[in-house]
């Protein structure tokens, strides 16, 4: 606030001082014989000063522009890997999904009293936006509250926090969208089913029948689990102590760096660039173009006081203030 604050006053001086010495440029002028003349010999010295210090700037400005594209390649290329780790995982969620392993009669009561409810919506029943998720929860369940597991595999095949049922095929977007990342790390998604298998699996033997998987999909899970990270998963069995590892690895590895490369590659355009590029804006304009046009179709001296006046004032605000943006940029 204080810095802000700052900024402003520090503004308000600059715009005096650029008044200021325009009247006072002005009225020599008028007052004293031959002062055009001086600042006609002056004004080549200006735009060369002007213009050396534009270069600087303008070759910072593309040096800068150059990294923050060498950076977002870096990231885009570090979310692919990941976003692809994560297709592995709802592939294997779909998988387990859509499999025989839950009770019998489960399915058809999820899908038919609470079809319009989501993971999220039971996570945010306090926010009263749901009354469905608060009957679900009052719900009294017969199906070993594996209704909670059932909905946590549903969140991992969603790709909006909107959606409310799965469709026939499951999207496997090139990125996913911030509104179901933030979800998903929100509500910790993962989290429970790793908690079950790493903690409860005994409680819930008789509710999950891994049984009904078939052969030919337990060889394509341990695949995947492998091809998202060979050094923790290559020795693995289709077991509780794999499934256990598998969620663990969702929950505290994939999902948070899916969040940490998506906020790097939204992050805007440090304002330290927009700031610099002002500044060479107004040297380019009013130290070098407008000084120009001025000696070269002798213009009124006017114009050229106008520009002296607004470059003094702009280096002052430089000065007094650059140390600020630097601070927020180190903070950022």
């Amino acid at each position: 606030m204080f810095k802000d604050f700052y900024s402003i006053i520090t503004f308000v001086i600059s715009g005096a001082i650029c008044v200021g010495l325009i009247y006072l440029l002005y009225n020599k002028h008028l007052n004293t014989l031959g002062f055009e003349e001086s600042l006609k010999k002056l004004t080549s010295i200006y735009i060369g000063i002007s213009g050396f210090l534009s270069a600087i700037l303008m070759v910072f400005l593309a040096t800068s522009a150059m990294n923050q594209k060498s950076y977002k390649a870096k990231i885009i290329h570090k979310i692919s890997k990941t976003t692809q780790k994560m297709h592995n995982f709802r592939t294997i969620a779909e998988i387990l999904f859509n499999s025989e392993i839950w009770l019998p009669g489960l399915k058809d009561y999820m899908e038919k009293d609470f079809a319009n409810l989501s993971y999220f919506d039971v996570k945010e029943f306090y926010k009263g936006k749901s009354k469905l998720a608060i009957e679900f929860l009052q719900e009294t369940h017969h199906f070993g509250e594996t209704e909670n597991l059932y909905m946590e595999l549903k969140s991992l095949l969603m790709t909006d926090p909107k959606e409310k049922q799965i469709p026939e095929t499951i999207d496997y977007p090139i990125f996913y969208k911030n509104d179901i990342i933030k979800k998903w790390v929100e509500h910790k998604s993962g989290s429970g089913l790793w908690y079950v298998f790493g903690y409860k699996y005994g409680n819930y033997k008789e509710s999950l029948n891994f049984e009904a998987v078939f052969e030919r999909h337990r060889e394509k899970i341990l695949t995947l689990a492998n091809t998202i990270d060979n050094d923790i998963f290559e020795k693995s069995s289709f077991n509780d102590v794999f499934f256990s590892k598998l969620w663990e690895h969702l929950t505290k590895d994939v999902i948070p760096k899916l969040s940490q490369f998506q906020s790097l590659i939204d992050r805007k355009t440090p304002r330290l660039i927009y700031y610099l590029y002002i500044v060479f804006l107004l040297l380019m304009v009013f130290g070098v173009l407008v000084p120009i046009t001025y000696l070269m179709l002798s213009f009124s001296v006017l114009a050229v006081i106008v520009s002296y006046s607004i470059v003094v004032s702009t280096i002052f605000y430089v000065a007094i203030t650059f140390h600020i943006f630097l601070s927020k940029e180190v903070s950022r």
